[in-house]
This record gives structure tokens, C-alpha cells and sequence, in this order.
């Protein structure tokens, strides 16, 4: 994997629509992409689907991204997400019973490389939302990690959407205080 510096270096070149830089940038992402969707979609052939689709987001907007709000690798998976969770929600064929716990995933120990990968902001998320209650955190992984939608995590939970809705806001409000954002 390329540092931070080199891939935002790769992003300005491809903005500039320089195809080497462009190839160069899918070389060194593409797995944690894939990664990425793959968690969300169980599915690979929709997940490489999703990939294709999120590199030419990619290509596309280059000059959007800035390096001032994210890490280049943070906001490619961001696209990447956004995209895998719009395509569950659009085909609305994973049942509940398909995905594997959130909690579930996120307690897989990640190998040494993507521990030396984790940023500092990453972490101090993931112990905010370490602070929440038990429910709150599985209701927030749900919905934000795995794309979970409010309809989803009303049943899994036993409560009205409007319930489910007010539990998230207060969550993210938590979490957004812990990490002195609110």
C-alpha cells in the first residue's frame, strides 16, 4: 500500500487525467475496496461490480477530492460504500438472516498491515463508539458499516422506524460528542 502522501499525489494526477496515475491508484486500493464492499454485499460478483463502478466515481471526480477533510483511501471508501449500501437497499434481496453480525465483523482481528493502517481518527471513532450501550453500538454498526436500513433495524430490533431514527440521532450525537465534534 502507497502512504497517504503518495496516493493523494496519484489523486491530483488523475484528476488531471493521467491514466498511469490512475492505473497506479486501482493497484494499490482495489483490494481494500473490494474489502470494503465485499463486507457489505456478501456477494462477489455484485462486489466487483460495485468496485468497477466506484473507480469510475473515481476517475470522474479526482478533482473533488480534498486532502484537507479526508485521507484519499477514506474518501474512495467512502464512495465504495455509499454505492454497495444504495445497491442493498435498490435490490432489497439481503434478508436480515443473510448478514453476518456487525459486531461479528468488526471483532475480526485485522492482519498487522491494516492495523498499521488504522489512522488515529479511526480509533478514536472506534472507542466512542466502545462507549455506547451494547444495542446502541450493534444499531449503529448495523446501519453505517453494514448499510443496514431503518426498516431493517426496526425489525431486528423489535421497535417503530421512528424509534430506531431517534436511537441513531442520539448515538451519533454521542459519538459526536465524544469526539469533540458537538
Amino acid at each position: 500500500m502507497l502512504t497517504p502522501a503518495e496516493l493523494v499525489r496519484l489523486l491530483a494526477a488523475v484528476a488531471q487525467g493521467d491514466e498511469a496515475a490512475f492505473e497506479r491508484l486501482y493497484a494499490a486500493t482495489r483490494a481494500k475496496l473490494y474489502g470494503v464492499v465485499l463486507r457489505i454485499l456478501h456477494r462477489q460478483d455484485l462486489a466487483e461490480e460495485v468496485v468497477q463502478e466506484t473507480y469510475v466515481k473515481v476517475w470522474n471526480n479526482a478533482a473533488q477530492f480534498n486532502p484537507a477533510v479526508s485521507s484519499p483511501i477514506t474518501w474512495m471508501a467512502a464512495i465504495a460504500r455509499n454505492r454497495a449500501i444504495d445497491l442493498v437497499r435498490k435490490r432489497g434481496e439481503l434478508s436480515l438472516e443473510d448478514e453476518p453480525s456487525a459486531l461479528e465483523v468488526a471483532a475480526e482481528t485485522p492482519d498487522p498491515l491494516a492495523r498499521r493502517e488504522m489512522s488515529e481518527e479511526l480509533k478514536r471513532l472506534l472507542e466512542c463508539v466502545g462507549q455506547l450501550e451494547p444495542d446502541r453500538q450493534k444499531l449503529v454498526l448495523l446501519a453505517y458499516y453494514n448499510g443496514w436500513s431503518r426498516e431493517q433495524l426496526a425489525t431486528k430490533f423489535e421497535a417503530p422506524v421512528n424509534t430506531v431514527k431517534t436511537w441513531l440521532r442520539r448515538s451519533m450525537m454521542d459519538i459526536r460528542q465524544c469526539l469533540g465534534l458537538g
